[in-house]
Formats: structure tokens, C-alpha cells, sequence
């Protein structure tokens, strides 16, 4: 038996950095992963498809997002089974009971929407545990598997929540208990468990049963979200389990920490940044650390500024970025100005010196009559 395990869709999700055109795309990248789970399907011979929670961002969405995304999961074509997560719990205000919903849901799509068994064919069930709020006060999957008899039956566990050794509080939000997990796949009771949560890939255990899938395409960096971007073709039979990752994600969401003490550590990131493929596709944060001259900072901001239109985002890490800028004399000595505007100048290099709240401003101020007087000038 062979079916695929995902998570985390959270279709209709957006990114508060992406701007313009990057977060349409970005949105349609994480429909088109889904829409693409029927090709890997037709070509592994999949039976069926879990989505181990978090199918939707919420359960307040534009009518737009709900049908465009049940439209993504029509053309997956085999059995799809959709788990609510704390992102889309079956409360009050679910999107899964909505009308719109209701009306269009392919007839290939069925949500896991009570605790306990449902058949998938004949020998073949999977066991769900579902959320019904933001905050459970217990473990859903212990409620889901009491009762459930080792009868021969091969089934698949489907729940989504934080396994208690991942969690330094295991009693927030009624974590899902490792040992009892561990102690159902040992007698038979199921048979391998699909996991969402977890962003990123991850085995749980040494059964080699229990696995988080992540989600199909990016939604942090890889400081937080080492390993996103996949599905797994679960093969289940009579001797072992085999878990094969699948990539469908397109999108990288990157941390660089890098150091900028003078020019050639501008330029070494200038080439770092240009080297770096799929842009448009790309979210870049910077932490960045080092001693600049106005000068230097002038063209670090240009640097910046350059692939500020090339990247789908980049930006200044600024919780991690420590960038002191220090003003020469000679920087302002060819900038031809007299009079009023060469006393303001003075009184910003001043400021920019010293230790005042406006220091900051004022070395921002001058890196950018530094970049408007370039042509003039010659400086940066």
C-alpha cells in the first residue's frame, strides 16, 4: 500500500515582507504544490493522499482562496483526506463547514472532521484527530486511538500538534504522547503515523513510523525551517515502512550573517547575493555586522537597494544586524557645497559621531547625499 503524506498547506497564508506582485506569487506557489501532489501521484502509484493539518491559514479567508484551493485539489484526482489543525479547527466559524465549502468540494476530497476510524478500502483505515480549537486541554490522539483493536487491519494515523519530547512544555495544548504512539505502532494497533506542525521534515522516534512531513513549500527561514519543501510516499507492507521525501517546494526563505568592515566585504556580498539563483523566488534577511565609513555604507545601501529588484525580498535582519558608521573628514571635503548647506553638513557628521538617539539618522542622512552627489562629486 502507497499514499502520500503532507501538512501544513496553509493556503491563503501571506508573508508581511512580500510586497507588490512577490506575495500573488508566492500564494499561487503554494496552490501549484498542491495542484502538482496529482502528477506525483499518477507517477508513483499513490492510493491516496493525508493532509495531516493545517490545510487553510485560518478559517476566515477570502471566497477567492477557498475555491482556488479546492480547485488545486481536484486536479490531485485520487482520494484526498484533509485533518483541521489549530490553523483551521472545526470551531464555530470553521472553514470546512461553510457553505461555500460545502458547495464545492471535490467529491475526491473528504474531511476528517470526528475522532476515530474511517475506511479507506477494504483492510485499509486511517485513524484521525482532529482540532476543534486553538487550545486542546488533552491528547487528541489518545482520545482517537481508545478502543481502536489490533485486528489485522493496516491503518495510518493522522493527527497534527507538537510529540512531547519536541516540546520544552509537553502539557501546552495537550501534547501528543511519544510513548503511547510507539506503544500502539509495537502492537499492531496502527501502522505508520503522519504528523503536521512541524514545518520542516522530521522523524520522531527511532520506529522510523512517525514522521512530520513539513510543509510543501516554504513558510520561515532556514535558520527556524531547516529542511521545508517536501511530501512523503509512505509504502506500507508486510515486513517494513519505507519513507521516501519527495521535493515540490520552489521557494528558499534564507538567513545570511555576514560580516562589512570595508569595501571588499561589500563587494564579497554584492557577489554572494548575484550568485544566488531563482531571485524572484528568493526571500533574502541580512545580518550584518561591522565598521563602515558614510562612504561605505553609501554603497552598501546600493547594493542592497539593486537587489531590492531582483529578489522576490531582501532586506536587513535588524534584531541581529550591528552596523556602526563612522564619518571621515575627507568623505565630505569634494562635495562642492559652501555656505549654509556645508555648516548642515558639519553639524550631521557631528551628530553622526557621536552617541545621541540621532546619530543613527544623521549617518543615514549623509550615506544618502553621499549617493545623491555621486555624480557630482565622485563620492560612493
Amino acid at each position: 500500500m502507497r499514499f502520500v503524506h503532507t501538512a501544513d498547506w496553509q493556503l491563503g497564508m501571506t508573508r508581511h515582507f512580500l510586497e507588490g506582485e512577490a506575495q500573488p506569487r508566492y500564494s499561487a506557489a503554494r496552490r501549484d504544490a498542491v495542484a502538482g501532489l496529482g502528477a506525483l501521484v499518477a507517477d508513483t502509484g499513490a492510493e491516496f493522499v493525508v493532509v495531516a493539518g493545517d490545510v487553510f491559514e485560518d478559517n476566515h479567508l477570502d471566497p477567492r482562496v477557498i475555491s482556488q484551493s479546492l480547485e488545486a485539489m481536484r486536479a490531485i484526482a485520487v482520494p484526498v483526506y484533509l485533518l483541521p489543525g489549530n490553523h483551521d479547527p472545526l470551531d464555530a466559524s470553521s472553514v470546512y463547514t461553510s457553505a461555500l465549502f460545502s458547495q464545492e468540494c471535490p467529491a475526491n476530497v473528504t474531511v476528517l472532521d470526528r475522532a476515530g476510524v474511517y475506511q479507506v478500502r477494504p483492510g485499509l483505515e486511517i485513524v484521525a484527530a482532529p482540532w476543534r480549537s486553538k487550545k486542546p486541554t488533552h491528547d487528541l490522539v489518545a482520545e482517537a486511538l481508545a478502543g481502536v483493536p489490533a485486528d489485522g487491519t493496516v491503518r495510518v494515523m493522522v493527527a497534527h500538534g507538537g510529540v512531547d519530547i519536541l516540546d520544552p512544555d509537553p502539557d501546552r495544548h495537550g501534547a501528543i504522547r511519544l510513548a503511547a504512539l510507539e506503544a500502539a505502532l509495537r502492537e499492531g494497533v496502527v501502522h505508520y503515523v503522519a504528523l503536521g506542525d512541524k514545518h520542516s521534515r522530521m522523524q520522531v522516534g527511532g520506529t522510523g513510523r512517525i514522521w512530520y512531513s513539513g510543509s510543501p513549500e516554504v513558510t520561515n527561514y532556514d535558520d527556524i525551517e531547516p529542511d521545508p519543501g517536501h511530501v512523503l510516499v509512505v509504502d506500507i507492507d508486510e515486513a517494513a515502512v519505507r519513507v521516501t521525501p519527495h521535493q515540490v517546494g520552489t521557494w528558499r526563505f534564507l538567513s545570511l550573517r555576514r560580516p562589512v568592515d570595508d569595501s571588499r566585504d561589500i563587494a564579497d556580498l554584492d557577489l554572494n547575493l548575484d550568485l544566488l539563483p531563482d531571485k524572484d523566488r528568493t526571500v533574502v534577511r541580512l545580518a550584518l555586522t561591522g565598521t563602515l565609513t558614510v562612504t561605505e555604507r553609501a554603497a552598501l545601501d546600493a547594493c542592497l537597494d539593486k537587489y531590492s529588484r531582483l529578489f522576490a525580498w531582501v532586506g536587513v535582519w535588524d534584531k541581529q544586524t550591528d552596523i556602526a558608521v563612522v564619518p571621515t573628514d575627507a568623505e565630505f571635503t569634494d562635495l562642492g557645497f559652501g555656505g549654509f548647506a556645508a555648516s548642515a553638513v558639519d553639524e550631521l557628521v557631528a551628530t553622526a559621531r557621536g552617541a545621541e538617539a540621532q546619530a543613527e539618522d544623521a549617518q543615514a542622512a549623509l550615506a544618502l547625499l553621499l549617493r545623491l552627489a555621486a555624480p557630482m562629486g565622485g563620492a560612493a
